[in-house]
């Protein structure tokens, strides 16, 4: 499996679902209670809409250079990707970065990253295994910075957080692309020609779409499991590697457990339609609109609230995540948000298409054809 951007989804039909506390207060009718979601506009206004190639640079990561002769031997054992094609960890891997995680000893997820071989000029060393970049949240950046020192011991490498004029990354949403020059402000050079530059808004619509999380507000730090962020489908775990922190966890779940949640994308759409004209049709596909109807968009949900059905009492359908426009990511129980049957498990799970969830907004669940493919794939083997 390639790195996360590199996957396509394709949605199929699932029920739909709302937000506990915005059932709560639709129901009870208490019209001096909180709302459920924020009436005030978002800080950015959400994308008209994803334009078919564009060229982004992504402020919201920043670069974390480790170099050293101990660099490669430090995070083969602190990340969940192998860094050798071999199990005498003589040869390293050739491809030119990719996607991994770091966890706590419990098996959570601390940080998503991608690691890059770090080539910039005067700063490679004659041993390619040296020097490395870890493209990671820039929220996050510094806290993962005091980690890696304060978890290096004895071990001879160094570690810097990089200013923007040192290197920043870009998406041409198939891939990423690093510059490491003054004029890194400016597009990277490359020999084929260049989508349209677009502003970071619409890369992280493309994920949204795609139903590809990334960073610590979609992947919640301390709290989310890799596989229920879908780390090990998107090639950011080795399950035959040697030992790693939180691996215990991680090797259990894969080969004992089963996984009830995964993260998804996901379509808000309102109750009613504008107007007072009736219940508001069902989306049948997952389609981008800027805003759900009155103004109301993604944004306004409340980050983790949580997802429940309508008339059905009982545990949480799922959490909400993060989105734009009426499209965003939330943490889904896969039996009752889908039509998915868990391995060892067979119909009648307690999904329904026709369930309904109705307060502010509706919620409903997608399952990209490449989460689709990657769990067909773990239950052949």
């Amino acid at each position: 499996m390639q790195p996360a951007r590199r996957v396509l989804a394709s949605p199929s039909p699932g029920a739909t679902f709302t937000c506990h506390g915005c059932l709560a207060r639709r129901t009870t009718g208490n019209p001096h209670q909180r709302r459920a979601f924020s009436r005030s506009a978002p800080r950015h206004a959400p994308p008209a809409g994803p334009p078919a190639a564009g060229l982004a640079e992504l402020s919201s990561r920043k670069l974390i250079s480790i170099s050293g002769p101990d660099a490669a031997k430090y995070l083969q054992g602190v990340i969940t990707a192998n860094l050798y094609t071999s199990p005498s960890h003589q040869q390293l891997r050739s491809d030119a970065g990719f996607y991994a995680a770091f966890l706590t000893a419990q098996g959570r997820v601390l940080h998503d990253v991608f690691v890059y071989r770090d080539t910039r000029p005067g700063t490679a060393s004659s041993s390619p295994g040296d020097s490395w970049l870890l493209d990671v949240d820039a929220t996050e950046a510094e806290r993962l910075q005091k980690h890696i020192k304060r978890y290096k011991l004895r071990a001879k490498f160094d570690v810097r957080l990089l200013d923007q004029d040192e290197g920043r990354v870009w998406a041409a949403f198939a891939h990423r692309i690093l510059t490491f020059s003054p004029s890194s402000a400016a597009p990277p050079p490359t020999s084929s020609p260049l989508p349209p530059q677009v502003s970071e808004e619409y890369y992280r619509l493309r994920r949204y779409l795609h139903g590809v999380p990334e960073g610590q507000a979609e992947i919640l730090r301390d709290a989310a499991l890799p596989h229920e962020s879908n780390v090990d489908l998107m090639g950011g775990v080795d399950f035959r590697k040697g030992c790693y922190v939180g691996q215990e966890l991680t090797i259990r779940t894969e080969h004992r457990g089963v996984v009830r949640k995964r993260i998804l994308p996901c379509l808000l759409y309102p109750a009613e339609e504008e107007g007072g004209g009736g219940a508001a049709a069902e989306p049948d596909r997952l389609e981008y609109k800027p805003e759900l109807g009155n103004g109301v968009t993604a944004e306004m949900v409340p980050a983790e609230a949580s997802i429940g059905r309508v008339g059905k009492k009982g545990r949480s359908a799922g959490k909400w995540l993060a989105g734009v426009g009426n499209l965003g990511l939330a943490l889904c129980r896969l039996e009752i948000m889908t039509g998915v049957v868990l391995p060892g498990e067979t119909g009648g799970t307690g999904y329904s298409p026709g369930d309904e969830f109705v307060v502010g907004v509706k919620i409903k669940a997608f399952v990209p054809e490449w989460v689709r493919k990657g769990l067909a794939d773990k239950e052949a083997h």
